[in-house]
């Protein structure tokens, strides 16, 4: 810590930050092009494609091989690295009996016709797992100069596996993810760090998702007629064919991936997010005053949205709907607006929820259940939590494009925290993950949940596949979402919305890493923020303070051999005169270093608050005052949501039998409560 914490805090709030606008680019550097066919067999569920290839190297070397993922042969046998570390299970979903899916190579051509596939080569740059089919090296006749082009074309056959890891079938539904062969990213020379230019195309891990460069899609996808199709980018036509199949084209550039889906079941519902009917006046006014940028920047675009449902979730369509309108307001207000012109929101089929809660460029899969539908559960916002979290994905994973594979904390976690930020503007900070029969589930309560001081075998930051076992999830969502939420604390939310606007805008269409997020920070507050990043996500320990004793005693008279004299004086009852002496000792037991608020509050209701650079790992407070000491609490506004046990906050110096009251006023009510549903 370069400086007292404390002090640095104290200061932000007196010396403004200048404001730092990056105006949002209206394109991405376009490094690849894909044109793709690709044909659905939907008896046996297999896909047979043709990819027209343009990658342009971004960097000032000489190019001489291309990497690209095969990320279906994740699913081809029991052998590949996805399958080891996953032991055939992705977020409690098991891999059906005989569920197998992969991709093969049929051809691999550059655009003169010189066959590339004879050289093709498998690659395990992670683990050296000889078995793991996901990478390939394809060396080059001639190298790719700076800025110069390398065009090739591609044929494939795929089996799509049967659901449970994000992409697959289930039935006549399809999701179809992760599904061509797909370059991976050259990184020049400095970019996120970088010492030297070379590829970043990683195998595909049970605990990762994915990492690309933009450019543009121009896919035909051919299906059955009877089938509804959704997918990444607009929909430009629908072409029947003499053989009784559909041929569905879409197009999207400036993105960096392409997901579809097919089903006949599916029930489409249209809508539309207006930039000037959904958001007022003061709502725009007050977004800019928030993020300190002019009232121009601020405006929003309009964007058709596209439900695809299940006919069982129909009375769900429209909680989809609002919630995805206000993901499009509020990210737009908060981050930048959305800059393409369509969202679709597919609602995966009974058996295909391991494809749920997933994000494709303009298109993304929610996930609900159709006990949703009514009382009691209805005010449970599944639905509207998942479409909110997999929309915030268009910025923090698509439109800010984080390397998903070595830093998951940059994507999923500043997406739960920004969801969170929604979920309780809209539905209540009690209540925003929902209320059942009286029992009500805020964010915060669902998050903090997870946290504990067992938690310090990792750090946020490090590659996805290397956490412990169990451990991807906390560390990649909910940790960073808990140390966001510290960090808005410290230094309060308009702050903390301006770092998040600039990053946002800095890194839009572009491939950030930590510490480039570390450097954004650091600029708008500023102040040099790294005292709290080197513990927070650097580091692999917990944080922990606690009131460890408090103690007021009305004092005594005074005793013993007073003056010069020999004589003794006797001890007095004391007085109701007489002052308290109060000693308070509050202890850090985490290893990490985080400023606190003291406050001791006494009888009558006065307070008094004592700042704490909370570097030491105890402190004792004394107080002689007229008033007894009641209470002396730690973090008393919960600002520090990184501590791991908020209970040992507080103590107090007289029992106080309100807690006991309130609890057995709780247990009652859900007595009461299941004896009336139980129809007792």
């Amino acid at each position: 810590m370069p400086r007292p914490a404390l002090l640095v805090i104290i200061l932000s709030f007196f010396v403004p930050a200048l404001a730092i606008a990056d105006l949002l680019p209206e394109h991405a550097a376009r490094v690849v092009t894909y044109s793709i066919d690709v044909s659905l067999d939907s008896a046996t569920h297999k896909l047979t494609g043709m990819e027209q290839v343009t990658w342009r190297n971004p960097s000032s070397d000489q190019v001489t091989e291309l990497r690209l993922h095969l990320y279906l042969n994740a699913f081809r046998n029991s052998r590949s690295t996805f399958m080891r570390e996953s032991g055939g299970q992705l977020r409690d979903i098991d891999m059906p009996e005989y569920g197998w899916g992969w991709i093969d190579l049929t051809k691999l051509a550059l655009a003169d016709g010189t066959d590339l596939l004879k050289s093709v080569a498998f690659d395990a740059p992670d683990d050296g797992n000889a078995d793991d089919r996901t990478v390939i090296r394809v060396p080059l006749p001639s190298p790719v100069g700076p800025g110069g082009e390398v065009r090739f074309t591609a044929a494939f056959t795929a089996q799509l596996p049967r659901i449970f890891a994000r992409s697959g079938y289930a039935g006549d539904y399809h999701l179809v993810g992760q599904w061509f062969p797909k370059l991976g990213v050259y990184e020049p020379s400095g970019l996120r760090g970088r010492q030297a230019g070379g590829w970043n195309c990683h195998q595909y891990h049970a605990n990762s998702e994915f990492y690309a460069d933009y450019g543009s899609f121009d896919v035909r996808i051919t299906v059955p007629s009877r089938f509804v199709v959704g997918a990444t980018g607009r929909l430009q036509n629908k072409t029947p064919r003499p053989d009784g199949n559909v041929t569905w084209r879409y197009v999207q550039a400036d993105v960096h991936d392409f997901g579809w889906t097919a089903d006949p079941a599916f029930v489409e519902v249209n809508g539309r997010f207006s930039g000037t009917r959904d958001v007022t006046d003061a709502e725009y006014a007050a977004a800019a005053k928030l993020v300190d940028r002019p009232l121009a920047e601020i405006r929003l675009t309009d964007v058709d949205i596209r439900l695809l449902m299940q006919p069982a979730h129909m009375p769900q369509a429209q909680r989809y709907m609002e919630s995805a309108r206000q993901a499009i307001k509020h990210f737009g207000l908060w981050y930048g607006h959305y800059p393409y012109p369509t969202l679709t929101v597919v609602d995966p089929a009974y058996g295909g929820l391991g494809s749920g809660g997933m994000e494709y460029p303009t298109f993304i899969t929610a996930g609900t259940h159709m006990l949703l539908n009514r009382w009691p559960l209805d005010q449970v916002h599944v639905a509207e939590e998942v479409t909110i979290h997999e929309y915030g994905h268009q910025y923090w994973y698509g439109m800010v494009g984080s390397n998903e594979f070595e830093e998951a904390w940059l994507d999923e976690g500043f997406n739960s925290y920004s969801t969170g930020r929604l979920v309780d503007r809209l539905y209540g900070p009690e209540t925003s993950v929902g209320a059942v029969l009286g029992l009500r589930i805020g964010h915060r309560d669902e998050v903090r949940a997870t946290n504990s001081p067992l938690r310090t075998f990792d750090r946020l930051r490090q590659p996805a596949w290397t956490y412990s076992p169990g451990s991807y999830g906390f560390y990649s969502y909910d940790r960073t979402d808990l140390t966001l939420e510290t960090l808005e604390h410290l230094l309060g939310e308009p702050m903390m919305a301006r770092i998040m606007r600039t990053y946002s805008e800095r890194w839009r269409f572009r491939h950030p890493s930590s510490d480039d997020f570390y450097a954004v920070a650091s600029e708008v507050a500023g102040q040099d923020l790294m005292w709290f990043f080197k513990s927070a996500a650097e580091t692999a320990d917990y944080v922990d303070y606690e009131v460890s004793s408090a103690d007021s005693r009305r004092r005594e008279g005074d005793a013993g051999r007073l003056g010069e004299t020999a004589k003794l004086t006797e001890p007095k009852e004391p007085g109701d005169t007489a002052p308290y002496d109060s000693v308070i000792v509050v202890r850090r037991r985490g290893g990490i270093v985080l400023p606190q608020v003291i406050e001791l509050t006494f009888e009558g209701g006065r307070k008094e608050r004592v700042n704490w650079d909370g570097a030491d790992r105890w402190k004792r407070l004394t107080r002689t005052t007229k008033d007894r000491l009641e209470r002396a609490e730690i973090d008393p506004g919960h600002r520090i949501w990184l501590d791991v046990n908020w209970t040992n906050n507080s103590r107090r110096t007289t029992a106080d039998r309100r807690a006991a009251t309130t609890w057995t006023a709780r247990v009652l009510f859900w007595v009461q409560q299941f004896v009336s549903l139980a129809g007792l």
